[in-house]
């Protein structure tokens, strides 16, 4: 069974541009881990601050996996410097999928 993983994360709109490499490391290096389909930030248009966050992983195991590499461990660390806040994230399990 696949997982989604969708929500928001904050970041005050003055360091928006300094945390952009930061977060484009993050995308590199997770799409690069097995078991990952989708991974995905986008900067809210009408609330620059608001970064949408969507991943979908292949199943649980591969999320769990995830969690536990360098770049994960990277990533929330520099979260104070950059001033990220209001992690609002939810797990999904997918027990099917069909095209709209």
């Amino acid at each position: 069974m696949s997982v989604v993983i969708a929500g928001t994360v904050r970041v005050p709109p003055e360091n928006l541009e300094a945390f952009r490499p930061h977060m484009a490391r993050m995308l590199a290096a997770s799409r690069a881990e097995d078991g990952c389909l989708t991974y995905s930030y986008a900067v809210d248009v009408e609330d620059p601050g608001l970064i949408r966050v969507f991943e979908t992983w292949r199943d649980e195991a591969a999320l769990q996996a995830h969690f536990k590499t360098a770049h994960m461990a990277e990533w929330r660390a520099a979260w104070p410097q950059f001033g990220v806040s209001d992690r609002n994230l939810s797990l999904y399990e997918v027990a099917a999928e069909r095209p709209l």
